[in-house]
């Protein structure tokens, strides 16, 4: 059995690799929530490797609150950039592999082509800034790594937009959203396979990879999708991010090229809207849409 400890455990996306485990009969999965584990804690992250014999770690843990890291600067700093060092020098001292999750805000979205793994980050606000400088510290200690940046994560748990959207069709007539944000939605529940799919057949290319479903939307295009599956009858108004402010800066577009992931790593990646369409149906199995 290959042990592998899965940090957030009680996140959004820890529960989708959850929901994918039983495909991986060989891999043991070991998940502490933040308050089981504080990374930021080194000799606590430091013990659980050593104890419970630990291959891999994909470390969910992070602040992922971005208009409130404007006001958090310290405490995002602390989570996102020094709790990956510590989960990285755990794992140097135990020979582990770690997989690490980061996010398209690195970029400033100020490219018009799909952003490349190579391509120089330039993150706009806070949180965008502390988990560059997580993915940093990573590569300053390790060289078994992998980094996955992703973009707009959405499950059937947790808080996230597609959810938020839903709920807000059963007390709203009109709703209005921005159409000039450029990125892809993501399911979580396709990212969790992809990593434990890796952990499984033991790749060993190692490095920075960008995964996220394929296609192209703006946040006016998902919840418009979310709405049509769920055959809502709200009326929905395109708006410019100029007119819906919020405390941190987002970037403009920030798709990301998966050409690497793809070619390296052997990876199959759905089309947003089938995503889209999956995580509905299995949405509906758990509530009342």
């Amino acid at each position: 059995m290959t042990n592998v400890l899965v940090t957030g455990g009680s996140g959004q996306l820890a529960n989708c690799i959850k929901d994918v485990a039983r495909k991986f009969p060989k891999l043991n999965l070991i998940f502490k929530s933040s308050s089981e584990l504080d990374i930021t804690d080194f000799e606590k992250t430091s013990s659980i490797f050593k104890n419970q014999n630990i291959d891999y770690c994909i470390n969910c843990a992070a602040y992922t609150d971005v208009d409130n890291a404007e006001r958090e600067y310290k405490k995002a700093m602390l989570v996102n950039s020094y709790g990956p060092k510590n989960v990285s020098i755990a794992c140097l001292e135990n020979d582990a592999v770690l997989i690490h999750v980061s996010t398209d805000f690195v970029f400033d979205g100020y490219s018009s082509i799909p952003y490349k793994e190579e391509d120089l980050p330039n993150p706009l606000g806070i949180y965008g800034l502390s988990k560059f400088r997580g993915e940093t510290a990573i590569k300053e200690h390790l060289k078994k790594f992998f980094i996955f940046r992703t973009s707009w994560l959405y499950s059937e748990h947790n808080k996230n937009f597609m959810k938020t959207m839903i709920q807000l069709s059963k007390s709203k007539k009109k709703l209005s959203v921005v159409d000039d944000q450029i990125g892809t939605p993501t399911y979580a529940r396709d990212l969790a396979k992809t990593m434990l799919k890796i952990i499984d057949k033991k790749n060993k290319k190692y490095g920075t990879y960008h995964y996220s479903n394929e296609g192209v939307a703006s946040w006016y295009d998902f919840a418009y999708a979310i709405f049509k599956e769920i055959e809502s009858e709200i009326k929905l108004c395109p708006i410019k991010s100029k007119d819906y402010l919020t405390s941190a800066k987002r970037p403009y577009f920030s798709v990301l090229d998966k050409s690497k992931i793809k070619m390296n790593l052997d990876i199959t990646i759905p089309h947003w809207r089938s995503s889209l369409n999956e995580a509905i149906i299995n949405l509906r199995k758990e509530i009342n849409l």
